[in-house]
């Protein structure tokens, strides 16, 4: 659906109430039918969504797909939306789901792990090498987590969510979060230290 960059430039800035206010605005308009409310509500969440299925899949044909499935789900249902989370939960809950149901229809067997280790073509800067060796290490190590361990890694340190709303988009008790996040963190640590300590 194409969007168009001139209709919400900077709808709420920095301030998260603000942005709560105008997405919950935004989704009062969508359930009267409102196309352009879509629009807008789709343009604020495709950057999150994008960065949340991509560290959850690291698949990116899929991703799109996914994000723009989750994104019909709001569309065609937005009543469904009963107000007792945040906005941001209700729709990172349903793309979660619908990134699980895509990733076990998928022959994961097939998927390119050594495609992030692959140094890039052409040359690189060098002062950008170290940088560049630190982020293949840890994007590789988190190809290595399994996708729910992707998903609370990503939803903590690039969404800034805490564990109850994790738990929410998850499904799952609060408990369970912790746990995910505290083998997640010891995972990382484990191959990152073996990946820079070989010379990543």
């Amino acid at each position: 659906m194409p969007i168009h960059p001139d209709r919400i430039a900077k709808p709420y800035g920095t301030d998260p109430r603000r942005r709560r206010s105008v997405e919950a605005a935004l989704l009062k308009r969508v359930v009267d039918g409102d196309r352009r409310a879509f629009e807008d509500l789709y343009r604020v969440y495709h950057p999150r969504l994008t960065r949340f299925l991509f560290n959850m899949t690291h698949r990116p044909p899929l991703v799109e797909e996914v994000l723009n499935d989750t994104m019909l789900t709001v569309w065609q249902r937005p009543e469904r939306f009963n107000g007792t989370s945040r906005l941001s939960t209700w729709i990172f809950a349903i793309a979660y789901r619908k990134a699980l149901m895509a990733l076990r229809r998928q022959d994961l067997a097939q998927e390119d792990r050594d495609r992030e280790r692959r140094p890039a073509e052409g040359p690189d800067p060098e002062r950008r090498l170290g940088e560049r060796q630190i982020l293949t290490a840890l994007q590789a190590a988190l190809r290595d987590l399994s996708p729910d361990h992707r998903a609370v890694v990503d939803l903590t340190y690039f969404h800034d969510m805490g564990y109850r709303e994790i738990a929410e988009i998850m499904d799952c008790p609060v408990d369970t979060v912790k746990t995910r996040i505290f083998h997640a963190r010891r995972r990382l640590k484990t191959i990152l230290t073996g990946r820079l300590g070989d010379g990543l």
